[in-house]
C-alpha cells in the first residue's frame, strides 16, 4: 500500500458513527456472513411457522463464527445494508436470484440471521428487462400500479425495512435520446411507490449515477430526476465510481465525486445523500508490443476490457506485480504500471515473445478516508460500498 492508516475521517461531534452501507450481492453472502447449520430441532416446526434463529438453535462454534464475521463485527458502522438479491423481470415477476444462488440455504434463515445484527435490510432490485421495456411499463398507468404492488409484496412477504431501485438501464441500455420521454414517467413511478411505502412506514431508496446542475453543459444521467424525485425519497446511493471503464484511469477522482455530491444536496436533504465507495480496482492493458506465443492469455491486447480486483488484494497483487504503488493526490487514488513478459513459441513452433504494459488504478485507506471526510463535510446520510467486505481491513479502518 502507498499509504498508512491516516487519522479518522471527522468525528461523531459532527455525523453520527452509524453512516456505512452497502450491498450484498447474493453471490457472495459468505464475504460478509457465514452460512451457518441449526441444531436439529427435536420437534419439527408447525407448517407456515416464522422462522426462527435464536442463540440456542446452533452449536457454540458456529455462533462464534456468525458473531466473528464482518456483518457483525462492523455493524456499528452501519445503519442499513442492501441484500443485492432482486431482478425485475416483469410487472409482476421479481426474480429471487438469492434462492437460485444458494439452494442450500433457505432465504428466510439467511434474512433471520441478518436480522440479528440489527441492521436494517433494505434489499436492491435491478432491471432485468430489455432495451425500452422498463420505460414502456412505466409510461403506462396500470402496469406502474402492478410494479408497486409486486415490489410492496416482496417487502411485506419478508418484512424488510424498505426497497432499493437500481434501475441502470435507462442510463446504459437505452440510450440518452429516451431520456426526456423516460424522464417524467420515472417520477410518477417512484412518487405512488413511495406513497405505497410510506404508508407502511417502509424506505424508498434510489441508486443511480451521477448527476451534475442541469443548467451545465455537463449533466450527467439526468434522467434520475433527482430534484423532482427528493421528496418521494428517504436515500440517494450515488454510484460515484466507474468513472474509468473502457480506459485506464481513476475509478472515481474525488474532485468529480464531490461535484455530484453538491449538486445532490442542492435538491434534497443532505441527510438523504449517500456516496459511493468502490471495493475494487482495475487493471488495464495499455499496449503489447512484440508477437505473442499461443500459451499467452487470450486476449491480451490493448483496450482489452480491464481485470477487476478486490481492494483487500491490492496489496498482494502489487506485491506479485513487483510494483510500488503511488497516491495520486489530485484523484485521491492509488496507482501503478507494470509490465508482463511472455516467452513460448508461435502456433508454427517459432521461438517468440511479447510484452504487455499495464496500469492498474483503485482506492485504498486514504481513498476512503478522503470521502468519509466529504460525509462529514456535507453532513451526508453515509457511504454506500459497492460492495460490503471487498476493502482492504486499513479502509475499514479509516471509516471509524
Amino acid at each position: 500500500m502507498a499509504s498508512a492508516v491516516t487519522p479518522h475521517a471527522i468525528a461523531d461531534q459532527i455525523q453520527p458513527r452509524t453512516i456505512v452501507s452497502g450491498w450484498i450481492p447474493y453471490y457472495s453472502v459468505k464475504t460478509v456472513m457465514p452460512f451457518i447449520q441449526k441444531i436439529t430441532p427435536s420437534a419439527t416446526p408447525a407448517p407456515n411457522s416464522p422462522t426462527t434463529c435464536e442463540d440456542n438453535e446452533y452449536s457454540p462454534t458456529d455462533l462464534a463464527a456468525l458473531n466473528s464475521s464482518y456483518l457483525f463485527t462492523n455493524k456499528d458502522l452501519m445503519k442499513e445494508v442492501m441484500p443485492f438479491w432482486y431482478t425485475l423481470k416483469s410487472p409482476t415477476v421479481i426474480r429471487d436470484d438469492y434462492s437460485t444462488g444458494n439452494p442450500s440455504w433457505p432465504i428466510a434463515d439467511t434474512i433471520c440471521l441478518m436480522r440479528k445484527s440489527g441492521l436494517k435490510l433494505i434489499p436492491t432490485i435491478t432491471d432485468g428487462t430489455e432495451k425500452l421495456v422498463l420505460s414502456g411499463y412505466l409510461a403506462k398507468p396500470e402496469t406502474r400500479i402492478t410494479i408497486v404492488k409486486s415490489i410492496v409484496d416482496l417487502v411485506n412477504k419478508y418484512s424488510f425495512d424498505g426497497i432499493d431501485l437500481d434501475f441502470e438501464g435507462f442510463a446504459f441500455v437505452d440510450g440518452n435520446t429516451t431520456w426526456t420521454k423516460t424522464a417524467p414517467n420515472w417520477v410518477l413511478f417512484v412518487k405512488e411507490l413511495s406513497n405505497a411505502l410510506h404508508a407502511q412506514q417502509k424506505l424508498l431508496s434510489i441508486t443511480a449515477p451521477y448527476s451534475f446542475d442541469p443548467t451545465e453543459k455537463a449533466k450527467g444521467y439526468y434522467v434520475y430526476s433527482w430534484a423532482e424525485i427528493a421528496t418521494s425519497i428517504d436515500r440517494l446511493r450515488i454510484m460515484t465510481y466507474d468513472y474509468s471503464v473502457a480506459k485506464p484511469g481513476p475509478i472515481g477522482p474525488i474532485a468529480w465525486t464531490e461535484k455530484t455530491l453538491k449538486y445532490a444536496i442542492s435538491v434534497m436533504p443532505a441527510s438523504k445523500v449517500f456516496i459511493g465507495l468502490p471495493g475494487y480496482g482495475r487493471d488495464w492493458i495499455t499496449s503489447v508490443t512484440g508477437t505473442c506465443p499461443v500459451s499467452a492469455p487470450p486476449g491480451l491486447k490493448a483496450g482489452a476490457k480491464a481485470a477487476t480486483f478486490r481492494m483487500n488484494y491490492a496489496a498482494t497483487k502489487a506485491a506479485i506485480d513487483n510494483a510500488t504503488p503511488v497516491f495520486d493526490e489530485k484523484t485521491s487514488e492509488a496507482t501503478y504500471s507494470y509490465s508482463q513478459n511472455f516467452n513460448g513459441l508461435t502456433a508454427k513452433g517459432a521461438a517468440t515473445s511479447c510484452t504487455a504494459s499495464r496500469t492498474v488504478w483503485y482506492q485504498n485507506d486514504r481513498s476512503y478516508l478522503e470521502r468519509m471526510n466529504l460525509v462529514a463535510k456535507y453532513r451526508l446520510g453515509g457511504a454506500a460500498l459497492w460492495t460490503l467486505g471487498m476493502e482492504d481491513p486499513t479502509a475499514t479502518l479509516a471509516m471509524r
